[in-house]
């Protein structure tokens, strides 16, 4: 036992256990595109680096691809009836030419990282749409995943998890929740689950520095919160501001906030300058509604998120079908069915866990937002995609609760064991499903029902002795 807590107090461990991550993601990510949302992004990020323009008229993504189809090398799913000979329908269509409807930034810096490759033999995308899509995933999705990993391992030690405990934590955190699902292919929610974490392990270090202002950590903090607001502008304004609000309360220092403003401002600042310079406007492109008005877009003002479209009832069964709904939050992460249960009991409103209040003072009003604002559920997802970062708090909120109540461990153990049977399946349709997860309605339903039936036993047993 001694060997095992020096080691997960090594530092080296952080970077095993991130290395493992990485090399898991990298050997699953696919070939080919799996639907339009990734397929929009891809086509900037071939773009940049074929032709150094953020237009995707002539991307391989965005046009018809009967070449590269006869080449055996399509550029998306070939599960997927007629995508390939229209490309991606997520794009934005300005002053006559067509871009992707997504936030630039993720696909900016994949670009960067795909052409110093190029440099050492890598093709170019058009070339080898395969090689392309396999290393774009894995150096957005496959690092951010790693990087997740890796600063939960430090969040778990900084919470006051013991060594053993923590490796299940992490490995329920990585393995039993939809997170492996979303390795596959590229998205913006494992950049942003990243993200998260290094802005909760950051703020960690500047409590744990008080009195003294730890301005290398704020910096650090400002740099996550700056990238995770480019990757989701419906969630970023509000992680700013509640984070900045935390850190305020546990600070009480002006300049202890600006610092944290001032290093997430050139994230910001970089993301609507390049907004405005494609469409000269300061919102999302896909918010637009003169922009999506192109002969065959799917969206109009009429599905559009964005705006409230609800009857009061048709709300209360929305937010039921986000949480509990085949793609719900709490249905696809099964471990957060005990933060949601138990965790009131550690959630206390002290001093001690502002910055776990105030991420999941984030959660509630991002949740809120998007509840309010939309009605299709994230699209074709695994789960809900903008949600996929609820899990950095999530399991911070589970980590104190295994702490300071052990008895919820066995628990833990249990949701999280189904939540890998989960997980396997969701790794097998990735994060753009066109069918619903293997065995899921089985798997969550015997979870419940196997957790339910051990605690009625546990309090028979208590009550007979």
């Amino acid at each position: 036992m001694r060997r095992l807590i020096r080691w997960a107090d090594h530092t080296a461990t952080t970077w095993v256990l991130a290395g493992l991550a990485f090399s898991l993601a990298a050997v699953g990510a696919l070939p080919y595109a799996g639907g339009f949302n990734d397929g929009s992004r891809l086509a900037t990020t071939e773009s940049l680096v074929d032709r150094g323009t953020l237009c995707i008229d002539d991307s391989i993504f965005a046009t018809p691809s009967f070449g590269l189809l006869a080449r055996g090398m399509p550029p998306y799913n070939p599960d997927i009836p007629n995508i390939e000979t229209g490309g991606t329908l997520d794009k934005v269509r300005i002053d006559g030419h067509f871009y992707s409807d997504k936030p630039p930034i993720l696909a900016i810096l994949t670009a960067g990282a795909y052409r110093v490759l190029m440099f050492v033999g890598l093709p170019s995308p058009a070339e080898r749409p395969d090689v392309f899509c396999r290393t774009a995933t894995t150096l957005s999705s496959g690092i951010s995943y790693a990087v997740a990993v890796g600063f939960m391992w430090v969040l778990g030690r900084l919470i006051g998890l013991p060594a053993g405990l923590r490796l299940i934590w992490l490995g329920s955190f990585a393995l039993a929740t939809v997170l492996p699902g979303y390795t596959r292919h590229v998205n913006p929610s494992l950049p942003q689950t990243a993200a998260l974490a290094g802005l909760a392990v950051f703020l960690l270090r500047t409590a744990q520095a008080l009195p003294r202002i730890a301005w290398g950590s704020l910096a650090l903090a400002g740099t996550f919160a700056g990238f995770g607001y480019t990757l989701d502008l419906g969630g970023g304004p509000s992680l700013l501001a509640c984070a900045a609000i935390g850190l305020f309360l546990r600070t009480r220092r002006i300049a202890a906030v600006g610092m944290f403003l001032l290093a997430a401002a050139p994230w910001i600042a970089t993301h609507h300058a390049l907004t405005y310079s494609v469409g000269r406007v300061w919102v999302p492109l896909g918010m637009v509604p003169e922009f999506l008005n192109w002969p065959g877009s799917p969206f109009d003002p009429s599905n559009m998120t964005g705006f409230w479209r609800h009857t009061p009832h048709g709300f209360v069964i929305y937010i039921w079908e986000l949480l509990f709904s085949y793609k719900g939050l709490l249905t696809c992460n099964l471990p957060l069915f005990l933060a949601l249960a138990g965790g009131w009991r550690v959630l206390t409103p002290t001093r001690q866990q502002i910055e776990l209040i105030s991420l999941l003072a984030w959660c509630v009003a991002t949740f809120g937002m998007y509840a309010v604002l939309s009605d299709n559920r994230g699209g074709g997802c695994l789960s809900i995609r903008w949600f996929v970062p609820f899990l950095v708090p999530g399991f911070w909120l589970l980590g104190r609760l295994l702490v300071q109540r052990p008895r919820t461990r066995v628990d833990f153990v249990l949701l999280s064991a189904f939540g890998f049977l989960l997980a396997i399946g969701m790794w097998t349709v990735g994060p753009w499903p066109s069918y619903i997860v293997p065995y899921l309605e089985q798997i969550v339903f015997s979870a419940l029902g196997t957790w339910v039936v051990i605690h009625l036993a546990v309090r028979l047993w208590a009550r007979r002795t």
